[in-house]
């Protein structure tokens, strides 16, 4: 059985090292997955949907889904302030030695090194992603989801027109929805 403990401390650290964003939280999501029982790889692919049609930063959002799927109510709410509370203390750290932080070149070094990193783990959160949304494992081997291959492909390419683009994306989430209730994907 899982502790209280052990959903903030598991969120404390996905607060403190996802830098860069609701996005960076996705392999630290993905991991917890495979590490607890918490939620599975299909849940978070849901949990993402929910995130982004909905107000709010993305992680923080996914971790309120997360903990709630994990304890319920108390659970969103423990993972949710483990998720903030590095941020609050990270910020108050610098804002109490903004001045010589900006202009630290070892500051601006990590930086510089924790950007492509950063872009490595979202890239690599975004795969895993499209392997759990756009295939289906049958029989032990994994096989191409025709129809929801289409759809993302689809979306991608409207994405791609400029005045399509503008569109809020809640409204491609719904289109989407509807997609898949009337082809059943």
């Amino acid at each position: 059985m899982e502790t209280i403990w052990e959903l903030f401390w598991e969120f404390f650290k996905i607060g403190a090292f996802a830098v860069g964003g609701g996005p960076a939280t996705l392999p630290f999501l993905m991991d917890l997955a495979e590490k607890k029982p918490w939620y599975t790889m299909e849940q978070l692919t849901d949990m993402i949907a929910i995130s982004e049609s909905t107000p709010g930063p993305l992680g923080l959002n996914m971790s309120t889904y997360a903990g709630f799927q994990a304890m319920g109510v108390v659970g969103g709410l423990i993972s949710s302030f483990g998720l903030v509370l590095p941020s609050v203390i990270i910020i108050i750290i610098i804002a109490r030695f903004l001045d010589n932080f900006n202009k630290n070149p070892y500051v601006e070094g990590a930086f510089r090194g924790i950007r492509p990193a950063v872009t490595a783990l979202i890239a690599a959160a975004v795969f895993n992603l499209c392997r759990v949304s756009l295939f289906v494992e049958t029989d032990g081997e994994l096989a191409p989801a025709v129809g929801s291959m289409l759809v993302a492909v689809l979306v991608f390419g409207l994405l791609q027109i400029k005045k399509l683009n503008r569109f809020h994306p809640a409204l491609w989430f719904l289109a989407g929805a509807v997609v898949g209730v009337v082809f059943g994907l």
